[in-house]
């Protein structure tokens, strides 16, 4: 029996270093996921910014009216082109140019278009027909300034440049107007 004795002592003595060892391993596994959380602790309260380099703004211009949406993409200035798109670009049918569809798809080839190129924000300016038409933009506009915000980019002002007339020539129709 102390030949069996001993033997089990043995194993009990591996087993019991074995034991050791691993308490050590989770001691140090519980050490590191401390310094880790309070890293992440560190890290939140510290706020996100992206400093990739200087920011490019532009000037997203949306002519809207009953029949077709234009995106226009340009430099601050106005004067160089960065990109376009019409609704009657992405659809198959004329009677489909004006619908909120075909402007989200313009919007979203500008804004593919314009991020390739660096940009990083834009104005908005909304335009309708104006003057003797409709002074009330079309109805892609409100889905092309929603396809244009999701885009990721930053955007400044959003402004109505719709031309009011302040002295008009004559609608047509005539003195007594259009008769139905």
């Amino acid at each position: 029996m102390s030949e069996i004795e001993a033997q089990v002592k043995e194993k009990l003595v591996e087993k019991t270093e074995e034991v050791e060892k691993t308490e050590e391993t989770v001691e140090k596994t519980e050490e590191v996921e401390k310094v880790k959380s309070e890293t992440k602790v560190e890290a939140k309260n510290q706020p996100e910014t992206k400093k990739e380099g200087p920011e490019k703004w532009g000037i997203a211009h949306i002519y809207s009216s009953y029949n077709n949406t234009i995106i226009h993409m340009t430099d601050l200035t106005g004067g160089e082109t960065v990109a376009i798109s019409s609704g009657g670009i992405h659809v198959n049918a004329d009677r489909y140019e004006s619908s909120p569809f075909a402007a989200m798809k313009a919007a979203n080839a500008v804004v593919e278009s314009t991020r390739t190129k660096g940009f990083t924000g834009f104005h908005i300016r909304v335009r309708a027909v104006g003057g003797v038409g409709s002074r009330v933009p079309g109805p892609g506009a409100q889905a092309a300034i929603r396809a244009l915000a999701r885009g990721g980019f930053k955007i400044g002002r959003i402004d109505d440049v719709t031309p009011i007339p302040h002295d008009t020539t004559r609608k047509k129709g005539g003195k007594r107007g259009r008769r139905v």
